[in-house]
Order: C-alpha cells, then sequence, then structure tokens
C-alpha cells in the first residue's frame, strides 16, 4: 500500500470491499432520508390568515397568486435587504440552480418563486445581471420575511439568536386548497443544503468541500460572475 496526496493507494481488489462497505452506510442513509421525508410531507398544516402582498413584474399579487396555477409553492427567502446594493453571495449559489428545475416541479404541480425585502427593480436589475429567469417577487413592507423567520430575526431555525440578524436564508412551502393557502414546511441553516446541487457533488469528490482551513465555511465562493 502506498499514499498519494494523503490518500491509501491500494488495489482493485481492496477498493472493492471497502466501496461495497461504505455502499452498505450510503443505503442506510438513503432509507433513513426516505423516512425522515415521510414524516415531513406528514406535518399539519397552518392557515395562511394574513393578507400578504408582493410586488411583482405584472403588478402587485397576493400570495395565491404565486403558486401561478399550481396546487404547491416553494418559495426562496433570498437575502436582498432594503437598502443592499446586490443580492447574498450564498443565495446567489443556491439560485443558480432554479431555472432548469422550474419545467419539472410545474410538472409535478409545483411552482418556486424567489421573495425579498428590496425593491423589485432592484431585484429584477440583478436578476439580469445573474443572467437567471425564476418569477423574484418583493415583499417590501410586508411583514412576510420577517413572520417566516428570515428578517429582523431573534428566533432561526426554530432556536433563539444570541444576537438579531437582519436577514437571513430560508425555505418556505405552501399548498393551495381552492382560495385557502397552507404553510407546510419550512427549513433554514444547514437544512438548505439539500437544495444545492454543486455541493452535492463536490461531496463526492476526495476534497469534499474543502473548506475547514477557511475562515468561515464559504468563504471562497463568489457570485458565479466575479471568479
Amino acid at each position: 500500500m502506498s499514499e498519494r496526496a494523503g490518500h491509501r493507494v491500494v488495489g482493485r481488489e481492496t477498493w472493492l470491499n471497502e466501496r461495497a462497505e461504505l455502499l452498505a452506510a450510503e443505503k442506510e442513509l438513503t432509507r433513513q432520508r426516505d423516512a425522515v421525508a415521510a414524516r415531513r410531507r406528514e406535518l399539519p398544516w397552518v392557515r395562511v390568515e394574513t393578507p400578504y402582498r408582493f410586488h411583482s413584474e405584472a403588478g402587485d399579487c397576493d400570495l395565491a397568486d404565486l403558486f401561478d396555477g399550481h396546487g404547491q409553492l416553494i418559495v426562496w427567502h433570498f437575502m436582498y435587504g432594503v437598502d443592499w446594493h446586490e443580492g447574498c453571495p450564498s443565495c446567489s449559489f443556491w439560485a443558480d440552480g432554479y431555472d432548469g428545475l422550474r419545467p419539472h416541479l410545474a410538472a409535478r404541480d409545483t411552482a418556486i418563486v424567489a421573495v425579498s425585502r428590496a425593491p423589485l427593480d432592484q431585484l429584477l436589475a440583478y436578476r439580469s445581471r445573474m443572467g437567471w429567469s425564476f418569477p423574484w417577487v418583493s415583499s417590501e413592507g410586508s411583514s412576510f420575511n420577517a413572520d417566516y423567520g428570515v428578517s429582523d430575526v431573534s428566533t432561526y431555525n426554530y432556536a433563539d439568536l444570541d444576537t438579531p440578524v437582519d436577514e437571513l436564508p430560508g425555505l418556505s412551502v405552501f399548498a393551495r386548497d381552492g382560495a385557502d393557502v397552507f404553510h407546510t414546511y419550512s427549513c433554514y441553516s444547514r437544512g438548505l443544503d439539500q437544495l444545492n446541487a454543486a455541493y452535492a457533488m463536490l461531496d463526492l469528490t476526495p476534497k469534499g468541500r474543502d473548506e475547514a482551513e477557511l475562515p468561515w465555511p464559504m468563504a471562497w465562493l463568489r457570485r458565479h460572475d466575479e471568479y
């Protein structure tokens, strides 16, 4: 056995044996993930009583309008504060994958939209810069972002913060039944990792995310037009 870049170098038979052991662990993780997903689907719903209003390209609209005729809605709480000059790099990292998903989500009765507190013209200008086309609406003047735990945040990911924060990322899911809209799920922090295909791919490589020695985990990250 030898080493290369800190990794053992072995024969094919040894590698296959160890890969089979890892596969057993991967299958167990898949079973656990399926079980958690089932519990997620079984969560009770909460009727949305607040008449939220949003500013969209088509004019002002309500939460039901964001479904665009579908029965389910995924809201990406994109960090873009009222006085910010550009969107959050981390949220942009996640959002880079959304356009290609939209037709597939629509085929399963699901819409996706980004919601931020910044004025609509700033959101659309940044969207144009990034080359995106997914729907993006402004909740400026609404309590929507605060109510769903991502703006003026004192409690995040279902725990109190030591210091309040103006903006944090998150995702919320809603379902529509006729004229009624229900909140079914929200996730934050590391719960958002499952939505990032680039991280999922890096997790398959020998270096992984390679963030352990950085000042903070995403210190390497840039908007895709800044590398």
